[in-house]
């Protein structure tokens, strides 16, 4: 199968590792994979910060360099659950309205596209640890995913899946509400952590790089021994 994937902005930039691995587990699964360097952000930060029109320039842009018919896979259910749950909304054309669906119908997160479109449930990978999921806000209320990642985890050889009191909850990121409600934000992903190391858990993983971050850095400044790992990156251990 033929898929173009969609590196979102802070995984470009940040852990670039995870957009190498995702191909890795494509090539593996028999995909052949199409990169298209001129795309850019998907408009999601501006959306979320009220501007409209910027959003509608991004988004036009987004599917342009996404044009044609092929599956479009992303290692975070933060911009697709975006783009699937968003776009047609953005525009009062109609014409616009009816290509932001039918791309929208295309976008997938790779845990979902493996599980529901490849059919595949193991990867033959290898992980030996014990490991905790964060359900990230977006991945499971904008995307509407839950099971998938817990499905292909359970196919990793050496793996424990430690579940942690509260894995639903917020880690309190949320793009711009960990900067304009930092307080607020910090206790969150303290709360966070607590669950997480109190699972007994050695990993906390999830879909979404940016929670993961998030919970990161609080566990850096806090000298905190447990370790954050995208899901990819235990995916790819094969």
């Amino acid at each position: 199968m033929d898929v173009d994937i969609f590196i979102p902005c802070f995984v470009d930039q940040i852990s670039p590792e995870i957009g190498e691995n995702m191909i890795k587990i494509l090539q593996h699964v028999g995909c052949t994979v199409h990169y298209n360097p001129k795309q850019t952000c998907c408009g999601q930060p501006q959306f979320n910060s009220g501007y409209t029109k910027e959003t509608q320039e991004l988004a036009r842009k987004f599917m342009q360099d996404f044009e044609g018919d092929r599956m479009i896979v992303s290692p975070g259910g933060s911009c697709t659950g975006f783009i699937k749950r968003r776009y047609a909304s953005l525009f009062d054309n109609e014409q616009e309205r009816q290509a932001a669906e039918q791309l929208s119908s295309r976008v997938f997160d790779i845990c979902d596209f493996l599980v529901n479109v490849m059919k595949v449930i193991d990867l033959g990978a290898t992980f030996n640890g014990k490991v905790t999921i964060h359900d990230s806000c977006s991945a499971l209320r904008e995307y509407g995913m839950k099971d998938e990642p817990r499905t292909l985890l359970k196919n990793v050889k050496g793996l424990e899946i430690v579940e942690m009191e509260e894995s639903t909850t917020c880690c309190g990121f949320g793009g711009t509400f960990s900067i304009k409600q930092k307080d607020i934000s910090s206790a969150m992903v303290e709360q966070k952590v607590r669950f997480a190391v109190d699972s007994g858990a050695e990993y906390i993983t999830g879909t979404e790089f940016s929670c993961l971050m998030n919970i990161n850095a609080y566990i850096e400044r806090n000298n905190v021994k447990i370790k954050p790992i995208h899901i990819v990156n235990i995916l790819s251990n094969f």
